[in-house]
Parts: C-alpha cells; structure tokens; sequence
C-alpha cells in the first residue's frame, strides 16, 4: 500500500506519490509485499487507485452526464452505465478478492470514495502499533494551505487511510444527488451493489475479520465528516448495509432453529442408546452459527451506533430521510431486536422534523409496522404517546405528508379502535370534504372503516325485502353523518371520497330504490322528507360518478383520461342504470310527484342512462310510463327548476339517431301544441281587454304557460309556433299599458330572446333572402327597444334579465359579420354604463324585511349576481361591442372593489390590451385623468396630502404592474401614456407666471410608469416633456414645482435605466437571439422649441457590456415580432402638428414567410 510521509512540503512528491506505492508497501513491510505479489495463476490489473487518471476520469464523467456510453474501467463506472447487472459485478470482485484481497480492497475503498463525489486520491498505510500516540493524532481531517488541498485521515482497521481532495470540491453536486434518469439509476444500482455484496459473501468472506471490518471502519469514518458529500454517501451505504446484514442474520438464525431440532431428535436417539456419531456434528455446527450469529449482531450494533444514531439528526434532510426510512425496514424485518421503544422514539421524534420529507420518510415507516397485526402489540407506549402528532399531521402543509398521515391513522384504527375519541373522530371525519381528492380519500376510507363498515357488521333485522338489512342501516348512518356535519351542503363531494374505498356500496341502487318506494314498518321506520331527498340526490350523485368518472369542481385541474378498462366498468354501470332506473324511475316520480325538489333530481337520472339500450323495444312499456309522468310533472308544476329538467329529459329521449325518436316527438310536441294554444288564447282575451284592469288571479294560468313555453323553448326549437311575434305583441302592451305584473313580463321576455336566438343559428349557417333578414332586423330592433325600456325598471329580476337578455345578443351577434352584425350606439352605451354603475358598483338596501345585509347566504348570491352582471358587459368591452373608453368607468372601481371584482376587471385590462395596447393604454390614462379632474373638483384644486390623491397614486401603481417585466413589448403603450400625460399636465395655463399649471400633480401620478420606459424611450419623453416645460421652470424650486422634479428626476435616473434594459432582456426567450450586432444611433434634430435642449444634452458613455446587451434585448424582442414599425409609432404619438415625431425601426417578424428576420434598430430621434 502507500505509505503517507510526514513531509508535506513538496506538493509534487505528494501528487506522485501513489505511483510508487507497491514497492514502498513491499520494502517497509514483508508480509504485505506477499500479499501484493503477483499471481502467475491470473494476469490482473492494477487497482484503480494505481492506474486511475484524473483527466480521464473527468473526461468519463463528462461522458455518462450528456448520455454517452463510454466504455468501463472502474467499479464506479460499471456502476454509473448500469449496462452489466449488479450479480455479475460483484462475482467479478469477489473473484478478484479471494486472489488478491488487498489490491480489490483497496478498489472497492476507491469506489466508495469516487461515489461521494471526491475527484481525490485516496492512499493508504499499514497499521503497526497501535500504541503509536502520533499516528493517532493525525487522524484527522485538516487543510494545507500550500497545497490547496483537504486531507481525511482515519483509520480503516488494520489501514489508515489518506484521502485526498481539492477544496473547489462541490458539496452541493455529487452523484447521489445529481439530477437526470442517469443518476437516479446510479443511486438504485448503488444501493443494489452494496445488498448484493453482503448476499453473495454470507457464507466464507463477511467472516474473514478482514473486508467487513474495514468497510465499516471506512464508513464509520467518512460519516464523520464535515463534508456532505463524505456524510451522505458513506450513511446511505451504511444504513443499506445493514439491512443486507439483517438478512443475513435471519438466514443464519433459520439456520439455527434447525439445528436445535435436529438435536433434540439426536437426543432422543441417544436416550435410546443409538448411536450419537450426529450428534457433536450438530452441536459443532450449532455452536458454529451461534459464533456467526454474534459476529454479524456486533457488525450491527457498530454500524447502527456509529452511524445512525450519529446521523439520523444531521442537518443535510437528505441523510435523516435516509436513516428514518431504513430503521422502518429494520423494525420490520427484525422486530425483535428493533421494535422497541428505544428505536421507535427516533421516528416519533422526526414526526416534528421541519422538512417535509424527513416527516413522509417516518409515516411511511410508521405505515409498514401498523400494517402488521403482530407488531401492534409491541407499539401501545408509542401510539399513546404520538397519536396526538400524527392526527396533527393531517394538517400539514405538505399534501403528501397529510395524505399520508390520514393513511397511517387508517392503519391503526383496524387494530387500536380504542386509540380515537370521539373528538379525534368528529376531526378526521371532515376531511372527506377537503379540497385535495387524496386526502379526502384516505379520510372516506377511515370513516367507512370506523362508522359505516362497523354498522354492517352489527345485526340489523332483516326488512321485508330480504338483502337490504346491512345496507339499509350503512345508508342511514351515511345520511345522518352528512345531516349532522352541517360543513358542506354539496353531497357530491362526500360520494367522491368514499368512492375508491366503497364503490359497491354507493352502486346499490336496487338497494336504495327500494328504501325509497317501500313505507315504514314497526322494525324500521319511514325516511323522513329530508332523509327522502338525501337519498335521492345519493342516487343521482353516485350515478354521475360512475358514468362520467370526473373529479368534483376543486378537485381537479382537468378532466382525466380514462383507461379502456376505466371506460368498459363505465359502460356496464350505464347499462346497469338504465335497467334498474328504467322499471323504478316512472314508480318514484308517481310517488314524489307533489315535491319540486325531488322530481328535479329524479330527472336528472336520465342524463346517465343508455339511451340505446333504452330504446329498445324490450323497454317500451317503462317508456310509455315515463312519458306519461313528466307529462304529469309538467302540467301540475310551474318552478323553473322542475321545467327545465323535464326539458332536458325531452331532449335526452328525443334524439334523431334512437328508435323512439318519433315516439317521444310526438308526446313533446302534443304537450308544446296544447300550451301554444292556452297562451293564444289568453293573449286574444288580454289585448281585447286593454282598458280593463287584470286581477293576479286571472293571470296565474298565462304565468305558467309563460314558464312552461320559455324552459321548453330553451332546450328545443320552437321556431314554428312563431313565438317570437306573440311575446313582443304582449311586451309591447305592457310596454304601452304598463299592466302586466312581473310575473308575465320575465318569462316572456326570456322566450321572445331564446326565439330569436333558433332564428339566428340559421341565418348565421346558411343564406337567406333579403325578406328574411330584414324581418330578423326588425324583431332584433324591437327586442332592443323593449330590453331598454325595462333597464330601469322597479323590479331587480325583471331589469337584470333584460339586462343580460340585451348584453349576450349583443355580444352573439357581434361576431355577426353583414347586414345582421350588432350595431350600438352611444344612446345604447350610455345606458349599459349607467345600469353597470347603478346596480353593480353600488350595494342597494334590502326591500325585504327578512332579507338583510347580515345574511351571509343574502349577500352571496347578491354577489353572485352583481358580478354575473359586471361580467357579461366586460364580455362586450372585450369584443369591441362597446367602445374600450368605456372600460375607464370600470377600472375607476379596481381599487374599491378589489376584492369583490378585482379578478373581473384585470381579465379586462388584459383582454382589451391585447386587443388594442395603444387604446387599452389611452384608456388607462383617461381613467387615472377622469380621477384626477373629480379629486380637482372636490377640493378646488390638486391637493398632493390627500387621501384621494394617495389612492389615485396607488391605482397607477397598480396599473403599473400589470405591464409585467417586458418592458420592450409594452414600448408603445407606456410612451403613449407619458405623451397624453404631459399634455393633460399642461393643457390649462397658470394663472400666473410664478406658478405651475394647476394640473401639474399629475406628473406624479404619470411618474409611477417611468420605471416600465426603456432608456431611448426616456430620452424621447424627456425631450417631449422639454416642449412643455423651459428651461427656467426645470430650475424652479418650490413645494408647488414639486410635482415635475419629481418627474424629471424619474426620467433621468441612471438605475432605473440600466435595471429597465437588464430586465427587459432577462425577460426574453434567449433561444430567439440572432447574431449580435452593434447599435448604430443617430440624434436628428427637428424643429419646435426646447429641441435645442435635446440636441446640447451629453450622451453617456456607454461600455462593451451595455452596448451588447442593448442588442441582444432589441433583436431578441425583434424577432417574437413585439414591434412596429416607425411610420405605425408615429401616427400613435405624433398625432398633432405640434408634437414630436418618433422614428424607431425595429426587427420585425414575418409571419408569411418562414425565412429569416432581418433586424434594423435606430434609436429614437428628435
């Protein structure tokens, strides 16, 4: 081996010193020379710490990172590759081993140490006497100044070994760390080589008292290092190679067990006075494994105290994820030396580690040991004490570590059912309404387990229907639990929870359906009307799922894909629904026909059946049947809801491609015919009738009417009837009379617009004649008319539908391209505007007495529908239904309303900017103006120290932001804003020379956009803003100047500047950079005044640096094509003959042609 000198002078002697090792081993010691002497039997090579290059070792490395195959060498890049399997590597070694024990020791030392990471030498000396005080005190790990590099010196019985690094080492990217699919496989044949070493040398090397004890001594001295790489890996392999040690020790004591039967058998022989030739054999063998069995224990006990107990709180997470996860197979594997309470503390005390996967690594571990029966016993001290923590754990940050944590409380109520009180219950239990679908599934596992599962093992008397017992009380105890919770009023999300767990439970709906038909008796009694409707809705809910199988609203981003058996167990439950509900569903909508709510859900069953299979012939009987009792529900109900379910069911049963198409056509046009007919006949008796006043009883039959016709007219083309004529002949009385009640009013209204809507899919697919269209535009006109003269209307449901009626026709027929496109004028507009700022903007006073402000549900829904109308009218602002300036009025309220509309309104900002930014940024600046003059006006004049002022400041801030960190792309915008900015600053005189314009502050409001201006645009403004302002007011001093030093100060900062160019470039897609080119600038001079001003100002010099990446921001912003060109920017801000004229040439993308871009930049020029 190498002997390490005591000179450290020389750093050449100490780099070369390793190729002389062999003869300097030879000469100090005899018998090591013997053991390093070649063996004529087998030519090997050297070790890899003699013939080791570090060159081509990084060259290697370099190799297997961008994913090449080099060829292997070394242990560690057999290891790296992976292309050899781990059993044929390690009989290789092995082989090696028992030829030359030192030379493949010391290579498999140099693997270990190569697999930290350590680009380093790694040497080694006899160990003589052990009595030496100087050698024990080198054993250390120190830095030569004069090197450069780190020595670890320790000892690796009967070795001390020297490694050797340098000091640039990285800590933080060694191989058990590196990121890519390479070293992720590295790690698991890392941890594979290390188990399959201890399995194949079990039975002749791990006893030679020669290679374990110096891979422990050598890992027990690397975990001691202050170097992570050093730490993480030697714990990794350690806490591996005691597992494989564990297994070995479980072999030996099978090996055990048979032995002493067999010599209790031999005993029995010998009583018998037969022969005992067996019998010592045994007991040698016996005493043999016993000694075997020791050895490998103290192998245990050095590595678990050396190492684990030493770093299982080591502040890198890694290492103590890493130790806590192998104690759990450790318990598991060997109980009876580790599952106690002195180990079993260690997990619970990492329970409360502030890394998250330190804190899964202890529950997972926990997991494995509550899964076994047999080992619960042994952890009542531990559960008593941590059960507190782990409940805890399921509001943890981290969803992995929650879910987990609610896996492990599953875990140990199957065995500990008296660990929980009824507290710790009723907390576990509400999580089945949690948001993340995993933790709120591992909560319906532990609920069904605790309450529903424990009631279906309890005897229940049998019904009269036999097979229902059990299931009948899991079904009550189900609806009791969510009755009781009062957490949540959406049934769903519990079905969803315990869907994976229960899934044949919540399909039993012959079991459910039979609860529901069949009256109480004296064993059990009836539902009650709310049990009923529970059930109902569990019936509906648990057929959703199982036909479409999506996630509920919260519960996940998007709709998941669904594997082919997925959609086949999806296709046998529709069938399954459509059988059973085919036969029960006309029997509960006879039977609950009287309740709104429970009709309604019923109805929805249909959505989920299998249409096909439903009109077979087999089932025309349950179809007449079905038929005939939402004929009934229609013609005895007037709740919108329980219409429009009965219109949707026409629908589902009506479509062309099923066989009882006609069948069911007929029915709904039967029904549709006869109320056509009612409303006729009541229109007649109305219009005749005109002066007579009409009593609200004469007018409930047509409300009704009204209802039914809007909610079938939703869903089915009603065209035929001509429905549109007869509603805008009765809205047009009203609108003459004014004596219709509300009740007549909105759903006619809503029917004469679902019939222009059938009217217009039409017109907008095929071409019609010039009679057609002109008929369409004079109902669309009237329909107009009549939505704007109930805009200002008594009622809030009346003026919010025709509201919305006039706004999604608007916006519907703006996409409309001809003689039928929507067209508003400013009349139009206005009243838009105005009933957005009356109705939305401002909260009204409850008219009701039981409504109040207080009511949480009142004042939600109130919510709802304010932004529902705050919505649709930003819908036409961002189609150009609507001028964009109308968007000021808008963004005034961004600040008021944050919370209540904050989202709406910068969906707007971003949909108008894309649109327009020029006039999305004319907009911002009319608001931020429009504020200011109304602050003017409130105080008599512009008052910096007010708390208007303050927010108007806050809202150009705000404004601001929203331009992001692009700074190249949104150019035009913010120079435009600075350009109308300084003009609306200057546009009133002052009234005296002394003093400043009176709209002057404004400045400090425009300021807030300087920061998103790059450094030519700055100079631009700086030069415009020289028209307006001389040269004696920039010297003006005063707080009433104030408002333009401020200005021009944020004009000319130089951090601003430079932070504006490096953002801007940072921001961009580096991958679009073109060749980089020089920036060829040009300052031309024009005429108006203060131009002089622009053309004496001193250019700063500018470095390499600067320049460079002044270039790479302007090509890169060229070529995502984010510019225009100079004439485009000169019509936006050189509009009047007085302003100054813009020339910026740009790279510009072209997005005809896929050819190359050709880059032209010129700064901007006066």
């Amino acid at each position: 081996m190498i002997a390490v000198s005591n000179q450290t002078t020389d750093v050449g002697q100490k780099e070369n010193a390793h190729t002389n090792c062999l003869l300097d081993a030879t000469n100090q010691n005899g018998d090591l020379g013997i053991l390093m002497t070649p063996k004529p039997k087998r030519i090997r090579k050297p070790s890899e710490n003699l013939s080791r290059r570090s060159s081509a070792r990084r060259s290697r490395d370099s190799q297997i990172t961008n994913g090449d195959v080099p060829e292997a060498v070394t242990l560690f890049e057999v290891v790296s590759i992976g292309k050899r399997a781990i059993q044929s590597v390690v009989d290789d070694w092995i082989e090696a081993y028992q030829e030359d024990r030192d030379a493949a020791l010391l290579d498999l030392i140099n693997f270990y140490i190569q697999c930290s990471g350590c680009q380093g030498v790694v040497t080694a000396e006899l160990f003589q006497n052990p009595h030496n005080q100087e050698i024990m005190k080198k054993l250390t790990e120190e830095f030569d100044e004069e090197t450069g590099l780190q020595f670890k010196k320790f000892m690796a019985y009967p070795w001390i070994l020297t490694i050797t690094w340098p000091v640039y080492m990285n800590a933080e990217d060694y191989p058990l760390i590196k990121p890519g699919i390479q070293w992720r496989k590295f790690k698991a044949n890392f941890c594979e080589f290390t188990a399959v070493l201890v399995q194949q040398c079990q039975y002749s090397v791990i006893y030679d008292g020669y290679l374990l004890d110096t891979i422990i001594s050598l890992l027990l001295g690397l975990a001691d290092s202050h170097v992570r790489a050093f730490r993480h890996t030697s714990t990794l392999t350690a806490v591996k190679l005691l597992t494989a040690l564990i297994r070995v020790v479980l072999n030996v004591d099978i090996g055990i067990d048979n032995s002493h039967r067999l010599l209790k058998l031999e005993k029995k022989r010998l009583v018998m006075k037969r022969t005992n030739s067996r019998f010592e054999q045994l007991d040698k063998k016996r005493k043999e494994l016993q000694q075997k069995h020791q050895e490998i224990e103290n192998m245990m006990d050095a590595l678990f105290k050396g190492t684990f107990i030493q770093r299982y709180r080591d502040v890198v997470p890694e290492i103590r994820a890493a130790c806590i996860e192998e104690l759990g197979v450790w318990m598991k594997m060997y109980p009876q030396k580790y599952l106690n309470d002195s180990c079993l503390k260690y997990v619970g005390w990492m329970l409360y580690d502030k890394i998250p996967e330190v804190r899964l690594k202890s529950v997972m571990a926990l997991q494995v040991l509550y899964e076994k029966k047999d080992l619960v016993s042994k952890m009542d001290l531990f559960t008593s004490r941590f059960k507190d923590r782990i409940v805890s754990m399921t509001l943890d940050r981290d969803h992995d570590v929650s879910v987990q944590a609610m896996k492990l409380l599953v875990c140990i109520s199957q065995d500990c059912e008296d660990v929980f009180t009824s507290e710790d219950c009723e907390i576990l239990y509400q999580f089945v309404y949690a948001a993340h679908r995993p933790l709120a599934a591992a909560a319906g596992e532990f609920l069904y387990r605790r309450c529903l599962n424990q009631v279906a093992r309890q005897e229940i008397p049998l019904q009269r229907t036999e097979g229902i017992g059990h299931r009948s009380g899991q079904l009550r105890t189900l609806l009791a639990f969510f009755s009781k919770s009062e957490l949540h009023n959406h049934l769903i999300y519990l079905v969803d929870s315990l869907w994976d767990c229960t899934p044949g439970f919540l399909k039993d709906w012959q079991c459910m359906s039979t609860i529901l038909l069949q009256e109480g008796t004296g064993e059990d009694e009836a539902l009650s009307s709310t049990q009923e409707s529970l059930l109902i809705e569990l019936i509906v809910t648990s057929a959703r799922q199982a036909v479409e199988g999506h996630p509920s609203v919260g519960r996940g981003a998007a709709k998941r894909v669904l594997s082919a058996k997925e959609k086949r167990l999806q296709l046998e439950d529709s069938v399954r629904i459509t059988e059973h509900f085919s036969r029960t569903l006309p029997l509960l909508l006879a039977k609950f026909s009287s309740d709104p709510d429970k009709v309604t859900n019923l109805l929805h069953i249909l959505q989920y059946f299998d249409m096909e299979v439903y009109s077979a012939e087999c089932m025309d009987r349950h179809l007449e049947a079905l038929l005939k009792q939402i004929k009934m529900v229609v013609e005895s109900h007037s709740v919108p809801e329980v219409l429009e379910a009965c219109s949707k069911a026409y629908r589902s049963l009506s479509k062309e491609n099923l066989a009882c198409h006609i069948r069911v056509s007929l029915s709904m046009r039967q029904l549709v015919e006869q109320l056509v007919d009612n409303f006729s006949q009541m229109l007649d008796k109305i219009l005749q009738e005109r002066e007579e006043s009409l009593a609200m009883g004469d007018m409930q039959p047509m409300v009704n009417t009204l209802r039914r016709l809007a909610a079938f007219h939703n869903a089915h083309n009603l065209t035929q009837w001509d429905l549109c004529q007869k509603m805008s002949l009765l809205l047009s009385f009203d609108t003459e009379q004014h004596s219709l009640p509300v009740q007549i009013i909105v759903p006619a209204l809503q029917c004469m617009y679902y019939a222009l809507l059938w009217k217009l899919v039409p017109i907008m697919e095929e071409s019609h004649t010039k009679e057609v269209i002109v008929s369409f535009k004079a109902q669309v006109a009237r329909f107009y008319q009549i939505c704007r003269h109930y805009l200002n209307h008594q009622d809030r449901s009346l003026r919010e539908q025709a509201f919305m009626s006039l706004c999604d026709l608007l916006l519907l027929l703006r996409h409309r391209s001809g003689e039928v496109s929507s067209c508003t004028d400013s009349t139009l507009q206005s009243q838009l505007l105005e009933f957005i700022q009356g109705h939305v903007f401002s909260v009204e006073e409850p008219k009701n007495k039981g409504e109040t402000l207080n009511d949480d549900d009142a004042v939600l829904a109130s919510l709802h529908r304010r932004r529902s109308l705050l919505a649709v009218y930003c819908k036409l602002i961002a189609y150009n239904a609507v001028e964009m300036a109308a968007a000021s009025e808008i963004y005034k309220q961004y600040m008021k309303t944050y919370n209540d509309f904050g989202d709406i309104i910068k969906e707007t900002l971003s949909r108008t900017r894309q649109n327009n930014r020029i006039e999305s940024a004319k907009t911002l600046v009319l608001c931020l103006q429009q504020l200011f003059q109304e602050h003017k006006e409130k105080h008599g004049n512009a008052i910096q120290s007010s708390a208007s002022f303050t927010n108007i400041k806050e809202l150009a801030r705000r404004f601001s932001l929203t331009f992001g960190m692009d700074h190249v792309k949104c150019r035009e915008s913010i120079a435009m804003m600075h350009k109308q900015g300084i003009e609306f600053a200057f546009r009133e005189p002052a009234a005296e020379d002394t003093l400043p314009p009176p709209n002057m502050p404004f400045l400090i409001v425009i300021s807030e956009f300087s920061s998103k201006l790059l450094k030519a645009d700055k100079r631009l403004v700086y030069g415009y803003l020289q028209r307006f302002a001389n040269e004696q007011m920039l010297l003006c001093r005063g707080a009433e100047w104030h408002p333009l030093v401020v200005y021009n100060n944020s004009l000319l900062d130089n951090q601003d500047e430079e932070s504006s160019i490096n953002g801007s470039s940072f921001s961009r897609d580096l991958g679009f950079s073109s060749t980089s080119q020089y920036l060829k600038r040009k300052l031309s001079c024009g005429s108006g005044v203060g131009e002089s001003h622009a053309l004496g100002a001193p250019c700063p010099v500018k470095s390499r640096r600067q320049l460079v990446l002044e270039d790479q921001t302007i090509q890169e912003s060229g070529s995502l094509g984010s510019r225009k060109s100079s004439k485009q920017i000169q019509q936006n801000i050189g509009e009047d003959e007085d302003n100054v004229d813009v020339d910026v040439d740009m790279e510009e993308k072209n997005q005809e042609t896929a050819g190359t871009t050709k880059s032209e930049y010129q700064d901007i020029s006066l």
